[in-house]
């Protein structure tokens, strides 16, 4: 595995873990602190999303000039390799997309808890007046 594909599955794993602790229920003061490092965490983290496409892109070149080998002149350890690139090549598609649909899941699951920490804020302002 190259070292590209090594640093897309850390990420993806990262990802995971963050969305995961995101969702997990705990108490609010240390759901905002977890929140308010995570959303200062996923702008650098961006990085992530043309590093990602960047791949697809490859993937898609690689397809595309891909020899085939699917006739009768092929060996079979031709077409094991064959076959071998084509899945790795899938693979490498679905970790290109997790880690784009992670990301902004994270994001979006962020957004969303810092809005309701707002409403929150405000509701507490007109309960006081």
């Amino acid at each position: 595995m190259a070292l590209q594909w090594v640093i897309l599955t850390y990420m993806v794993a990262a990802e995971v873990a963050v969305a995961i602790l995101l969702t997990l229920p705990s108490p609010k003061a240390l759901k905002s602190r977890i929140v308010s490092l995570i959303s200062l965490v996923l702008q650098p983290l961006l990085f992530i999303i043309p590093f990602a496409a960047f791949q697809l892109l490859d993937i898609y070149w690689k397809n595309e000039h891909r020899l085939m080998c699917t006739g009768e002149i092929c060996t079979a350890a031709e077409r094991d390799h064959y076959e071998k690139s084509i899945y790795k090549a899938q693979r490498n598609a679905v970790l290109c997309i997790a880690a784009c649909l992670l990301y902004w899941c994270i994001y979006r699951i962020s957004k969303y808890y810092r809005e309701i920490q707002r409403m929150e804020e405000v509701e507490k302002r007109f309960k006081d007046e």
